[in-house]
This record gives C-alpha cells, sequence and structure tokens, in this order.
C-alpha cells in the first residue's frame, strides 16, 4: 500500500468523523482532499460520491434511532436530486477538470463565509420541526432539489453543505433536525451521482475500499458526537474548515498553471 494511499485514507476518516456531525457526506471536502494529493479530478470525484453515500448512511442509522431524520419530509427531495445528481455525473466527464475546482473554490469560499457568519448572526431559539409547508415552498424544495444534485454529480459533493442552509434559513428547521434529514437525502445523491459517473468510469477500487472503511467508522463516531455540541459551533468549525480547503485549491491551481 502505497503512502499516497494511507494519508488519503488517514483524511478521510478525520473529514467522515467531522462532517457526519452536521449530517453531510463530506464531498465539499474528499474531492479537494484527494486532488491536491494527486489524483485524477474524475477520479477523486467518484471516490466521493461513494464515501458520501457510506458517510450519510452510516449516520443517518445513528440519526434515525435519535429521532431526528423526518422521513416523510425528506421524501421531498429525493426525485428532484436523484434525477440531477444523475445528469451531473454524466456531465462531469465533459467539462475541462482545471473548470470543475475553480467552480469548486467558488463553491468552498461561498458556503463556508455563509456558515462562519451565521455564529455572528442573532436568530431566534430554536423550536421544533415544522409540521406543515405551502404548496409553493413544496414546489421550491422539488426544484432546488433539482440543481442541489446537478451540482452533487458535477462536483461529488453529495449536496448536504448546500441544503443545511436551504432547511435552516428557509424551512426555518433545527439545526440537528436539519442533519438528520439531510444524511437521508445525501443518500440518494450520492448513489444517482456515482450511477452518472458509471457512464465514464474513474474509479479507483483500492482507494474506494480503503477509504470506505475508515468512513464507516468516522462517521459513526460522528454522529454520535452531534448531540453534545452547540449549533452555532457546528455552523462556524464548518465554514473554517471550507475556506482552508478554499486557499489549498487555488494555490495547488495556481502552481500546476
Amino acid at each position: 500500500m502505497d503512502s499516497t494511499l494511507l494519508v488519503a485514507i488517514a483524511a478521510v476518516f478525520v473529514v467522515s468523523i467531522i462532517f457526519s456531525m452536521f449530517g453531510q457526506g463530506g464531498g465539499s471536502v474528499y474531492t479537494p482532499i484527494l486532488f491536491l494529493l494527486g489524483y485524477a479530478t474524475l477520479t477523486a470525484i467518484s471516490t466521493s460520491l461513494v464515501l458520501n453515500l457510506i458517510t450519510a448512511l452510516s449516520a443517518s442509522i445513528v440519526y434515525y434511532r435519535s429521532n431526528l431524520v423526518d422521513i416523510r419530509f425528506a421524501l421531498w427531495f429525493v426525485p428532484g436530486i436523484c434525477i440531477g445528481a444523475f445528469l451531473g455525473g454524466m456531465a462531469a466527464a465533459y467539462i475541462d477538470p482545471v473548470l470543475l475546482m475553480w467552480l469548486f473554490v467558488i463553491f468552498l469560499i461561498g458556503a463556508g463565509g455563509r456558515m462562519i457568519y451565521t455564529y455572528w448572526e442573532k436568530s431566534a431559539p430554536e423550536g421544533a420541526c415544522p409540521v406543515h409547508y405551502s404548496t409553493g415552498m413544496y414546489a421550491l424544495i422539488v426544484a432546488f432539489s433539482f440543481f442541489v444534485g446537478i451540482v452533487s454529480g458535477l462536483l461529488g459533493i453529495g449536496g448536504g453543505i448546500i441544503i443545511v442552509p436551504f432547511l435552516i434559513f428557509l424551512c426555518r428547521y433545527p439545526t440537528k433536525n436539519s442533519a438528520g434529514v439531510v444524511s437521508f437525502v445525501v443518500i440518494f445523491s450520492s448513489l444517482f451521482g456515482v450511477f452518472g459517473h458509471l457512464t465514464s468510469g474513474g474509479f479507483d477500487i483500492p482507494l474506494i475500499l480503503g477509504c470506505a472503511v475508515a468512513v464507516v467508522i468516522g462517521a459513526t463516531i460522528g454522529a454520535r458526537s452531534m448531540v453534545r455540541i452547540q449549533s452555532g459551533y457546528i455552523k462556524a468549525g464548518f465554514g473554517v474548515i471550507l475556506l482552508l480547503f478554499a486557499v489549498q485549491l487555488v494555490l495547488k491551481l495556481v502552481q500546476s498553471g
């Protein structure tokens, strides 16, 4: 087993612990980590989607047992995100890899900055989950989920990092319950993103198998730790991590350019 693969497995283990605390697969970090370690862009993206799937499955079991997954509500996200993720996965093979990484940088900066801002943002105490939404809101959820699916399949991110702010700020969902819903939805975005990438290959089996074991263990640890961490710290810590990786990606792209 080469040293690069060992480093990748160790990094994935740590990331899976952290991101499963947010109900997310970790693709927003798996992809840049693998890219920075020298793996091809499509290999990094397809591997990230597989790891997202495993992380989300592991975390969903924990969240479901803690009554943090509203499956009836989460199912509204599934049709759009499945179709979008499959199409995004297919399209990734036809886009310049360097352009994909620059898109990823923009994505990381925007998402990271927004989550850090929430640490200082004054808001009302989080209450119970909303029971019902208007017809227009459900339509927005379906359209939004299709957009998230496209981005998910294209960049290998699962989509949780986009869905969490949507749930918290537009749907008024409590942070911890949002993590449970997102972990369930990411299962589908990752699975159909993988299906899309299967049309063009790019899968590194030894890398996937090695990282898969690390992800299963890490995701279970992270999901169990969620209930002991304050929501504000979760959001801010999440944002800092994303900005750090954005900087690393920019450096890598500038040097290689």
